[in-house]
C-alpha cells in the first residue's frame, strides 16, 4: 500500500470526488477540501480515519492557512497537490456578467490555486519532492462564447503553471493538466443535454488517474491532456 498523500481541493462533487475515490483505490492517504459541509461530512463518514476531509473554501487564504496548518501536522506534506476546485459563469456574454460573479469565479479558480500553492509549496520545497497538478481546461487553451470568465480563469491557470514550473527547484514539479471534455454538473450547467455524450468523472478516472500518477518532475512546465505527455 502507498504511503503517498494526495490533496484534492473541490473533492465534494465531480472530477474531485472521482479522484478522491480512485486515489484511495490505488492506495495512497487523500485529503479532501471543499465548500459543501454536508457532502464533507459524508466523506468523512466513509472513510475517516486513514483519509481526512476539511469544509474549506479555497477563495478565502486564511481558510487555506488553516487547513495547511492541521494537515502538515497531522497528516504530513502532500507528494501530490491537485488544484482541482473551480466554478463556472452562468452562459451569458461578457457583458452581461455580474462584477460579483466574475470576481467570485477569478478567486475560486485563480487565487484558489494560488493559496493552496502558497501554503504547501514551501513543505514540498523543504522536503525535496512533491508534483502539483493544476487542472486546467480545453477552454484554458481555447475559447467560447459564452464562457469568457471561464477560459480567461483557466488561461490564467496554464500562464500560472508555467511561470511556477520556471521557479521551482530540483525535485519538484508543476503541470497544468486539461482532463478532457467531462459529463460534470459543471458541464451541464453550460451545455444542458449536450453534455450528454461524454464521459462521466466516474469512467474518466479510470485512464486519469494511473496517468497523474505516472506525472514526474520531468513532466515540470507542460500542459498536458490527460492520456498525451
Amino acid at each position: 500500500m502507498s504511503n503517498k498523500v494526495a490533496l484534492v481541493t473541490g473533492c465534494t462533487r465531480g472530477l474531485g470526488r472521482a479522484l478522491v475515490e480512485a486515489l484511495i483505490a490505488e492506495g495512497l492517504t487523500v485529503v479532501g477540501c471543499g465548500r459543501m459541509l454536508k457532502l464533507i461530512e459524508d466523506l468523512n463518514e466513509q472513510y475517516a480515519p486513514r483519509h481526512s476531509f476539511y469544509p474549506v473554501d479555497v477563495a478565502d487564504d486564511d481558510d487555506v492557512a488553516k487547513l495547511a496548518g492541521i494537515v502538515l501536522e497531522e497528516v504530513g506534506t502532500p507528494d501530490l497537490l491537485i488544484n482541482n476546485a473551480a466554478i463556472a459563469n452562468e452562459p451569458v456574454s461578457l457583458w452581461e456578467v455580474s462584477q460579483s460573479e466574475f470576481s467570485r469565479l477569478i478567486d475560486t479558480n485563480i487565487k484558489g490555486t494560488f493559496h493552496t500553492i502558497r501554503h504547501f509549496l514551501p513543505a514540498m520545497i523543504e522536503r525535496g519532492s512533491g508534483m502539483i497538478i493544476n487542472m486546467s481546461s480545453e477552454w484554458g487553451r481555447s475559447t467560447s462564447p459564452h464562457v469568457v470568465p471561464y477560459c480567461t480563469s483557466k488561461w490564467g491557470i496554464e500562464g500560472l503553471s508555467q511561470g511556477l514550473a520556471q521557479e521551482l527547484p530540483e525535485g519538484i514539479g508543476c503541470v497544468a493538466l486539461n482532463p478532457g471534455v467531462i459529463n460534470t454538473d459543471m458541464l451541464q450547467g453550460i451545455w444542458s443535454e449536450d453534455a450528454a455524450p461524454y464521459p462521466t468523472a466516474e469512467v474518466w478516472v479510470k485512464q486519469a488517474v494511473p496517468y497523474i500518477l505516472s506525472l514526474n518532475v520531468g513532466d515540470n512546465g507542460k500542459s498536458l491532456t490527460v492520456g498525451e505527455r
